[in-house]
């Protein structure tokens, strides 16, 4: 009860909390490919199969947008992958058909409790034409560790990466071709529970579309500006940060908004009262410099439940431990140390990553009254990024789009 009264009261100061310190332990399982039957809702026998795949094709299809003219998530392709759920029957047959409305009543729980979450992923045409998806099964093991959260059905996640392996060669003219752009494909899950009341869902759709996309940011790959926000809380210890749920994302416009309006192009989450890191936008963040003890360090928040737990973070750690050329951490910083690392010239690089934008560079970070100019390439002034973040932005695009052999890149046909 102590620990609960402590949290009510973390939330009611916002910010300007203290720490919970041991009173409260949090506890973060594993993620699963295929989920087991003792989480959450399972499909188990009546689970989907892609073999049972059915296709309904539109007669008329949309005329392609010129990538130059395309803005992140404003145009979708012809094509869309359906798959119903109730608790009787389990799921249905996958669909491939028109992109469209849906039909749902107006007290389906995913309008008024918030029964939903997504995943996002891409699909790259490589320069012999062919397409590629990254890691797409980290992206079923986050999801069904989401739809577990929520009491939604789990499923086989390499059956649906089989179902969006179809969907894309049907939709395979909506993959741009070029380095920056790909296909984005947004797979969700929400209870269609057509009851008022908060409960398990006894109905539920698995859906897909798809999104051709060039730069996610306007400015391309250009080094952006943080505002540290003192006042809001992304996420915190027992919540649901670590689940990619919509719930997370609609309270941080008003934040982003009023960054904006200062000046700044993303917000800087922190949490507690030495503004412990969290994540920058919708970015996992990275801090790349000279620790106290003299050593090259790149340090990312741990993933102690408030953190999403990015695919392209998690591609980041591997590849710099790979690599050798510094210490690879994941543990708590927070802005006092980083402002003073700033303040002493040993704050190299920071960069925000994630599947839309991949690698986002920053060059100045705004805390509590002053700008803080992250150096970037101090060898090249014209620079966008410094040399680790543009070796890790290069590697990454490289693999995805298949310049360098990698287990991570799946062809799909």
């Amino acid at each position: 009860m102590a620990s609960l009264q402590r949290l009510s009261g973390l939330l009611a100061r916002g910010n300007k909390h203290r720490s919970l310190g041991g009173g409260l332990r949090l506890f973060h399982s594993s993620c699963r490919y295929a989920a087991p039957a003792s989480m959450g809702v399972d499909g188990g026998a009546l689970g989907i199969k892609a073999a049972e795949l059915k296709k309904s094709l539109a007669t008329e299809l949309k005329p392609i947008v010129p990538k130059e003219k395309l803005v992140f998530g404003h145009t979708f392709s012809d094509h869309m992958l359906a798959i119903p759920w109730n608790v009787k029957d389990g799921w249905g047959k996958p669909e491939i058909k028109p992109y469209g409305p849906l039909a749902l009543d107006p007290s389906c729980s995913v309008f008024h409790y918030a029964f939903e979450c997504f995943e996002g992923l891409k699909a790259y045409r490589d320069s012999q034409g062919q397409i590629r998806l990254f890691r797409p099964e980290k992206n079923m093991e986050r999801m069904n560790n989401s739809v577990e959260r929520l009491y939604l059905p789990q499923f086989d996640g390499k059956e649906v990466i089989e179902c969006i392996k179809e969907l894309l060669r049907v939709d395979k003219r909506w993959v741009p071709e070029g380095k920056g752009y790909s296909l984005y494909i947004r797979p969700t899950v929400i209870s269609t529970e057509n009851t008022l009341g908060v409960h398990r869902a006894n109905s539920a759709l698995l859906y897909v579309i798809t999104s051709p996309c060039g730069p996610y940011f306007p400015t391309g790959f250009k080094a952006v500006s943080l505002y540290c926000d003192e006042s809001n809380v992304r996420a915190w210890p027992g919540g649901v940060g670590n689940k990619k749920l919509g719930a997370n994302y609609a309270p941080s416009v008003k934040p982003q908004v009023a960054a904006e309006k200062k000046g700044y192009q993303q917000v800087l989450w922190t949490i507690g009262e030495d503004h412990e890191l969290m994540e920058v936008g919708t970015m996992n963040l990275f801090v790349y410099w000279r620790n106290e003890d003299g050593e090259l360090e790149l340090v990312t928040p741990p993933l102690d439940g408030t953190i999403l737990p990015g695919i392209t973070r998690d591609s980041i750690l591997e590849l710099t431990r790979s690599w050798g050329q510094c210490k690879v951490s994941e543990r708590k910083i927070n802005m006092k140390q980083v402002s003073k690392a700033s303040d002493e010239g040993r704050l190299l690089e920071v960069f925000g990553a994630g599947t839309a934008c991949v690698v986002t560079p920053v060059n100045r970070i705004f805390f509590q009254g002053k700008d803080y100019n992250i150096p970037l390439d101090p060898a090249n002034p014209d620079s966008q990024a410094g040399p680790l973040t543009k070796r890790i932005y290069d590697t990454l695009y490289d693999i995805q789009y298949g310049d360098i052999p990698s287990k991570w890149s799946v062809v799909v046909d």
